[in-house]
Formats: C-alpha cells, structure tokens, sequence
C-alpha cells in the first residue's frame, strides 16, 4: 500500500512544498494537488516537480469543464516530462455551483465528457495518429459549419514522455463509479468508510470491472486525519475532519442537489445528514458542524494508538485501497515526517 497526502498550501505554497520535500526523503509515495477556485493546479504541480526527487505528483482534481480535452493532455504531458515520469492525471466533474458559476460552462453530460476526455488524452500521449474524434460532446477537428472550415487533425508536437499517464477519476453515484472502474487506472473517493464501502459502491465496481479492458487493477486513494498516540486527547483529533465534512455534506451544492448528501445519506447516515445540510444552508455553520455524528469521523479518520491505527489501515486495504491517504497531525515530539515514515512501515 502507498501513501498519500493533500497539498495543503493555506501558508504559503513555497512552504508547503518544502514540506513535502521533507515528506518526500521520509517515505510519501504521492501528493495530490487540488484545484477549486483559487489558483490553478498546474502551475503550483509543476513548481513542486522542481522541487522534488521521487515524490509522484497527482492532479486532484482537474475538473472536466475548464479546459479542452487536448489541453488537459497536454498538460499532463508537460508535467510528467517536468517530473520525469511522476505525474497522476485525475479528472473530476466538480460541481454546477462552480463550474457554472465560476467558469460559465453548463454542467452537462459529466458521464459521457468523462469517457470522452480520457478517450482523447490517451489518444494524444500515443501519438499513433493525427487525433480524430467524434463523440457527443467533442468532435475533433471541429466540423466546418461549426467553424470556418479550417481545422484539421493534428498530432500533439512534443513527444509524451510516457504514452500511458495514469489517470484516476474522482466520483461518487454508482453509474460514475462503474465508469471509473472500466476506463480509469484509479479512483478518487471522498468520505471514504471502509467498512461500508461494499455495501455501497460494490455493485457499481463490479459492473464498471466486468467491461475493463487492457488495465490493470483499479487503484483506490482514500483515507483521512492521522495521529498515532494513546488517550482521548488522540482521538479527538478527529475534530480537524469535523469542518471539512460539514461543509461538503452540508454545503457543496443545493439542496436535492449535494452528491456528499447523497453518500452519508447511502452510509446510513439520513437524518443527520439533512440535518447538516439544513443548519448549512441556513448560515449556520458551526451548528451545522456539531451536528456530524462522532461515528461518522471515526470511521474516516486513522487517530489513536499505534495498533488502532494499523487495524484501521488493514480496514482500509481489506476494502481494496492501494493508496493510503493521509492528513499527518503531529504530537509531543513527532512530526508529519516521522509519522509518514511510520504509516508506511505498517502498510508494508
């Protein structure tokens, strides 16, 4: 099992890729970038492959919406020629809220521009031929009464360091689920509980598995808060997850219309979570945060003893995770280093 991480640059990016360098000499296996509505991805990806030596650099997410589908794999390609052959590519389809709001591109067919898209980038990091593509939602090059007439089919100039980027698609209702375990190399689940991961995402896994072809094994990247120590004042480090959770269960999106919501509401989680969303939405946001069940960050948090820790890394990789990702919070003398370098022992 390998192990991940966040970015999280709240202090300063330079400083949050320092840290990752130290991360890095202590075992991390990957980092993941997010992009929402700040600054973009790319730019701060390619700063951290100067940066660094072996860490693998993971997109989390690009979404689908804000960039053509050649120039998402040209992206990839120029980043994983800047980090020798480190990057991840991971698409998501964000939500309407920011992608209509935001970049003023409707949210449509986020199923069909998903197959779409990595049919495309595939295509590009191959070379094999000018690219052609006809499909719902992307026809290249554009057809002449579209345009003027004057696009033709194309091969990407520079050459891919790699023709096969893995890419790892971040979803959560079942027919998106099924589409990333056909065509993906990974998947990029939130809110992850192992324990009922089965129960509710199984079916949808095993259909997408069933029609695979020419990949190998899906790879999963799910986790949470990590602190290793004995006494309540560990587990209760659980809190740092409280906000986060709140805010996508209760805030991202609309009422009716929160895929988060919809996951903890699958989990078994119904009343609390339209309790959530209604204090949410009602500008009440600290209510809104008391209200997540206790159980609920437990069972997406690793915080407590070391053998805790480990029975709930095995929880994870019995569910079928191969990346481990964490969120370090340090005690006493530890540091997020120290930590990285003992979650890797033990998922050995």
């Amino acid at each position: 099992m390998k192990i991940t991480t966040n970015l999280s640059y709240a202090g300063g990016f330079q400083r949050a890729v320092a840290e990752v360098a130290e991360l890095e000499k202590a075992g991390l296996d990957l980092v993941w970038v997010a992009e929402a509505y700040g600054f973009d991805s790319p730019s701060l990806m390619g700063y951290l492959a100067a940066k660094t030596e072996t860490v693998e650099i993971g997109a989390a997410i690009l979404p689908l919406y804000t960039r053509t589908p050649t120039l998402i794999a040209m992206t990839a390609a120029g980043i994983d020629s800047l980090s020798d052959g480190r990057f991840s590519l991971g698409l998501g389809a964000s939500g309407p809220q920011v992608i209509e709001g935001f970049h003023g591109v409707p949210y449509t067919n986020p199923l069909g521009r998903t197959r779409e898209i990595i049919e495309i980038c595939r295509e590009v990091w191959r070379r094999d031929a000018p690219l052609v593509h006809e499909g719902k939602n992307y026809t290249l090059p554009l057809a002449p009464e579209r345009g003027t007439g004057l696009g033709k089919p194309l091969k990407i100039i520079a050459h891919p360091l790699r023709a096969e980027i893995p890419i790892w698609v971040a979803s959560l209702g079942e027919k998106n689920v099924a589409l990333t375990a056909e065509i993906a190399d990974g998947w990029l689940p939130i809110l992850f509980i192992p324990e009922r991961a089965g129960d509710v995402w199984g079916s949808a896994l095993a259909e997408g598995a069933a029609k695979r072809r020419g990949l190998g094994e899906l790879m999963i990247s799910a986790g949470g808060v990590l602190a290793i120590g004995e006494g309540e004042d560990v587990r209760q480090l659980r809190e740092f997850q409280r906000p986060m959770v709140a805010l996508y269960v209760g805030g991202m999106g609309a009422k009716g219309k929160n895929f988060y919501n919809e996951l903890a509401v699958r989990y078994g989680f119904e009343k609390e979570a339209e309790l959530v969303q209604d204090l949410y939405l009602a500008g009440k946001k600290k209510e809104a945060e008391a209200a997540v069940p206790e159980e609920f960050l437990e069972l997406t948090t690793l915080c407590g003893p070391a053998s805790y820790v480990k029975d709930r890394l095995e929880a994870y990789r019995e569910a079928g995770v191969t990346h481990l990702q964490v969120q370090p919070i340090p005690l006493g003398d530890q540091s997020a280093a120290s930590l990285i370098s003992t979650v890797k022992e033990m998922a050995q």
